[in-house]
């Protein structure tokens, strides 16, 4: 059997992460998709011993990775875990508030070219795409026990695909003949789903769409995201600060809403000369559009490309 690839990904906009996270050298930081340490590293070798990192990932070929890394350092915590359990994360290591938050959104390059994982379009592996190999929801059990209004509802909300509906039928007549195993074959299926002229004329893989939508509802990734937003603001210190690394329209927009309703939370209509609801700010943006990666980066990691970078800095008054 062949071995499985070292653990490898080029940590995203570096440099941005590291200036926007204001890194303290005796504070506390969080990075909660911990992946292969990268961003973790460089935040390591800017604290001292009286600082300290708590690093989160459910992967455990990045936790594996990550604690090889991070070996070095005596300060570290490794947690593998969802990023929605933080709070009780910190919590348990006796921690109330930190002073910086980390969350990189994106699949990790060996997830992505790890093909036993079933991640990627491009190679022919079993149904997987589990961020977590603990999960009973898999792809394939998605693809093969899903209704056809659901399979619809996925493809169409979570891979923004135009034929989401032909998609969803196709699976269904398949699935029907014989359980749909592989990623090639869901290929196939999506392929033939969508017209030629269409296909043809496409910049992306046919299939770019719905594996994107699939792997979305396999792992609850916008869910976990919605849900955790406000939590993480909630537990930073004053001048502590939240950075996002999105990949997608419908991360990004999630992230901005929940940073633009914390920084302007009041409810009172706009004929109101005062506020009267009493909802005060909990900080603000650091920057109203994203930050996005350099033309160097985009050239030297086409990854890199879609990737968006918001900040929210907690200021209690």
């Amino acid at each position: 059997m062949e071995d499985k690839k070292e653990f490898k990904h080029i940590s995203v906009l570096y440099d941005e992460v590291l200036e926007n996270l204001n890194i303290r050298k005796n504070k506390i930081y969080v990075d909660c998709t911990l992946g292969g340490a990268g961003h973790s590293n460089g935040i390591c070798e800017r604290l001292e011993n009286t600082g300290r990192l708590i690093g989160i990932d459910q992967d455990k070929d990045a936790i594996k990775a990550a604690t090889e890394r991070l070996s070095k350092y005596t300060n570290v915590t490794i947690v593998r875990s969802n990023y929605e359990n933080f709070k009780n994360i910190i919590s348990d290591n006796g921690i109330e508030k930190v002073d910086g938050i980390l969350m990189d959104l994106g699949v990790s390059s060996y997830q992505l070219d790890e093909a036993s994982r079933g991640f990627s379009y491009m190679s022919d592996a079993s149904l997987d795409m589990r961020m977590d190999d603990r999960s009973p929801l898999s792809a394939k059990v998605i693809v093969n026990t899903y209704s056809e209004s659901d399979l619809f509802r996925v493809i169409r909300d979570y891979g923004e695909e135009a034929f989401a509906k032909n998609i969803a039928k196709h699976i269904v007549a398949e699935r029907q003949k014989k359980e749909i195993e592989t990623t090639f074959e869901l290929v196939e299926i999506i392929k033939n789903s969508i017209p030629a002229k269409i296909r043809m004329n496409s910049k992306s893989h046919p299939a770019k769409k719905t594996f994107q939508a699939i792997r979305i509802e396999c792992n609850h990734e916008l869910a976990v995201l919605e849900n955790t937003i406000d939590e993480m603001i909630n537990s930073l210190e004053n001048n502590g600060r939240l950075c996002i690394i999105s990949f997608h329209s419908l991360e990004d927009r999630i992230v901005k809403n929940h940073f633009r309703k914390a920084e302007n939370p009041c409810e009172c209509p706009a004929r109101f000369p005062v506020c009267v609801c009493g909802k005060k700010p909990l900080g603000k943006c650091v920057s109203n559009k994203p930050i996005l990666p350099t033309d160097e980066e985009m050239e030297a990691n086409s990854r890199s490309k879609s990737a968006k970078l918001r900040v929210f800095e907690r200021i209690i008054r």
